[in-house]
């Protein structure tokens, strides 16, 4: 572990929280259902930020474990952490996290989070801290218009600063998303991978999905590394294990920004 023990985490403010992650998140974008903000530090200088909030599809992602209740589950809906911190900070730093949840908020039971396997990373934080993988699919949410720009469906719907940047009025709902194929955004060519970590174990036999082998990433040609695919097979590979759920609007980020 080395020098990453020297880290601490605690908590901060919504306002400090977004700040960094628009400065250190590969999307600069700050996710508003974030309900729990933690800062990363090292000598006293802070050089990480984890948020932790409901889903945004939170009526649909709470039947993933049978038997949750109304609050008994959290995403993790940003993580990133700056260069200077040492080797092996993301998934200590995510340990004393979920410690400290366990601890205050023992209602909680398991914590789900996403991979944006189309602009980032496939998850190997997630893996290395004790993560299960139970869904790889086929990018759906991220749209790239012709100029090469990208934003989220539910961004784009959602945001009124998205929809007049991208589509140049303001829409709403799904008409907006209308607009946008007819303006020629399709789907990155990409994946979004799911992850969930059981605070409390014996939640793990009620989960309503496969735990998918860690190696099926590969073999899904969903593989990377801070933006750069590392998979041999074609983006179309045919992958048994695909679920047709629908994850976060802007998926977390494992891996360190450049």
């Amino acid at each position: 572990m080395g020098k990453a023990k020297q880290l601490t985490v605690k908590p901060i403010s919504s306002k400090d929280a977004n700040e960094l992650v628009r400065k250190w998140h590969y999307s600069g974008k700050v996710a508003p259902n974030s309900q729990l903000h933690f800062g990363v530090f090292l000598k006293g200088i802070c050089g990480g930020v984890m948020q932790f909030g409901p889903s945004l599809d939170k009526k649909r992602m709470i039947n993933l474990v049978k038997g949750t209740s109304w609050n008994g589950f959290l995403e993790l809906n940003r993580m990133a952490f700056a260069d200077f911190l040492p080797k092996n900070s993301e998934s200590r730093c995510i340990a004393i996290a979920i410690r400290f949840i366990k601890k205050t908020y023992p209602w909680i039971k398991w914590i789900v989070s996403f991979s944006d396997a189309t602009q980032c990373g496939d998850g190997t934080i997630y893996r290395a801290s004790g993560f299960v993988l139970t869904q790889i699919k086929k990018n759906s949410t991220i749209l790239q218009f012709p100029s090469g720009e990208r934003v989220t469906d539910i961004g784009l719907k959602q945001s009124p600063k998205a929809q007049i940047k991208f589509l140049g009025k303001l829409i709403g709902g799904t008409d907006c998303l209308r607009l946008a194929k007819k303006m020629g955004a399709v789907p990155a060519i990409g994946f979004q991978l799911r992850y969930v970590y059981f605070i409390d174990k014996s939640c793990a036999g009620n989960l309503n999905a496969s735990i998918i082998p860690f190696s099926k990433i590969k073999e899904a040609g969903a593989a990377m590394y801070k933006g750069k695919s590392l998979s041999a097979q074609n983006i179309d590979s045919d992958v048994s294990s695909f679920q047709g759920e629908k994850g976060g609007a802007s998926p977390t980020c494992a891996l360190q920004p450049s």
